[in-house]
């Protein structure tokens, strides 16, 4: 297949990204990336859906996005939808971003978004012929998805426990308390307790998460590295562990949620969980890349 453009808006419980991309041969090279924090998990969360406000902060960044993909000349522009739209009332949120965009709109399942997730880690990782597990801890959910490189992802699940929700729902001390921590561990621990995935032999970890904290250890992480990352974060304010670690505030208020659920994933499949280069919306960019040469 010849070299194609393609453009992925990614709209999440936290962030709205841009991925704008070069695909050709099953790899994804990226020529230009966006992100905004517009905070509809939160929004969602506290008033049950997108209020007005909200999505007009929403229309100003997609359409942004949108400008600076067909700069660059796109031959496809796709906006995806995940948690938020599975989570609340999505006609409006759809509309405004189609119309911002001048592109399709997609809501993913869940499913969808782990199959996704799975494609684009994989396609930018060396794994050979591994069973290899990914897992996508997003603001509203986590998915976990094993498979191979060849026959792509054969196991698929989703719970419905991100780095937001678990936030919001028991997180509530700036910083929390240890009697708070516990309890979300807990929480996270009987969210995974009815998955039984197959036992790969390598892990990644993609998302707003998994990327922060491979800044803050460097490497790939496993269990105890993640109990050291979360001592790291007890006791620290979100300002301060934000200014200590050089991420934004919303990212460090979240983050300790984060690792708590990447720690438990990592306990479950038995292996560390190593930073994955690619994800959902590098998948996507594949997917509309091959759709647009199958035309």
């Amino acid at each position: 297949m010849d070299e194609m453009k393609v453009g992925v808006v990614d709209v999440g419980s936290n962030t709205v990204r841009l991925l704008v991309a070069a695909v050709a041969g099953g790899e994804v090279r990226s020529l230009r990336e966006e992100r905004a924090h517009v905070g509809l998990g939160e929004e969602i969360l506290v008033h049950g859906r997108v209020r007005r406000r909200k999505l007009e902060e929403l229309a100003g960044v997609a359409t942004e996005f949108g400008r600076i993909a067909r700069k660059h000349r796109v031959r496809e522009l796709e906006t995806v939808v995940t948690a938020p739209g599975r989570q609340s009332p999505s006609e409006r949120l759809l509309d405004v971003l189609a119309r911002a965009t001048h592109a399709p709109v997609r809501v993913l399942s869940a499913e969808e978004e782990g199959r996704l997730a799975y494609t684009g880690a994989v396609a930018r990782t060396d794994v050979g012929d591994d069973v290899v597990a990914v897992c996508d801890v997003g603001g509203g959910s986590t998915e976990l998805v094993v498979g191979t490189a060849l026959l792509g992802p054969a196991w698929v699940r989703s719970v419905d426990i991100g780095s937001l929700r678990l936030t919001a729902s028991l997180l509530h001390g700036d910083p929390p308390g240890i009697a708070e921590i516990e309890q979300a561990r807990a929480a996270v621990r009987d969210a995974l307790a009815i998955l039984e995935p197959p036992r790969p032999e390598r892990a990644l970890a993609t998302g707003g998460s998994a990327r922060a904290v491979a800044r803050i250890v460097g490497r790939a992480y496993g269990p105890d590295a993640l109990d050291r990352v979360i001592g790291f974060l007890t006791g620290r304010s979100a300002e301060r562990a934000g200014a200590e670690l050089a991420v934004p505030v919303h990212r460090a208020r979240t983050l300790l949620a984060g690792a708590l659920i990447l720690a438990e994933v990592s306990r479950l499949l038995g292996v560390e969980l190593a930073p994955a280069k690619g994800g959902i919306r590098e998948g996507v960019a594949l997917r509309l890349a091959s759709e647009r040469a199958a035309a």
